[in-house]
């Protein structure tokens, strides 16, 4: 019996291992940029992004289509994410360096409460917005956390990255936008 439970316990281990390291390949690579141009909604790869309108932690409104002229990093996490923990340091590191041209836009389902004191613990100062109802969370089709959106000036999808984003990620996707 005893032999039958470890048994059991090494297998489903093993095919643990096996299936996150094959999500890992699949979605640590970005998409690539499409070259075609885009008109219509949507959340492929040179799509116009979606737009939505949220309120910050400071209650200030935030229309994504009225930051059309910036490039824009839209990072969707949670508090109780360990990936999201790991890259909001950098992400907070990556705000510091960037120009009036750039904006950090992390959308966060978390009671709002739970999101003042996850910002104070990590000193964090680039703009929070609060999706209480999981509606653009919803429209954007996450399903794994943390996934970041690479929007160009016009509005546009340039690329899409899930999992952990290092600073030299962020730098990188961004230079790359218009």
């Amino acid at each position: 019996m005893v032999k039958k439970v470890i048994a059991a316990v090494v297998l489903v281990t093993l095919l643990t291992v096996a299936i996150v390291q094959a999500m890992d390949k699949k979605t640590d690579a970005p998409e690539k940029t499409s070259q075609a141009s885009a008109t219509k909604e949507g959340l492929s790869i040179g799509a116009k992004a979606p737009d939505f309108e949220l309120k910050t932690l400071t209650g200030e409104t935030v229309k994504l289509s009225d930051l059309k002229g910036k490039k824009v990093m839209l990072n969707f996490w949670a508090t109780w994410c360990g990936p999201c923990k790991a890259e909001m340091p950098e992400m907070e590191q990556f705000f510091k360096q960037i120009g009036d041209d750039t904006v950090i836009l992390a959308v966060n389902i978390d009671p709002q409460l739970d999101v003042q004191a996850f910002v104070d613990e990590y000193k964090l100062t680039f703009p929070i917005l609060l999706d209480a109802d999981d509606k653009v969370n919803e429209t954007y089709q996450i399903i794994s956390i943390p996934t970041t959106y690479f929007i160009d000036s016009k509005g546009i999808i340039q690329n899409k990255f899930i999992g952990t984003m290092k600073l030299d990620n962020m730098q990188d996707f961004t230079k790359k936008l218009n």
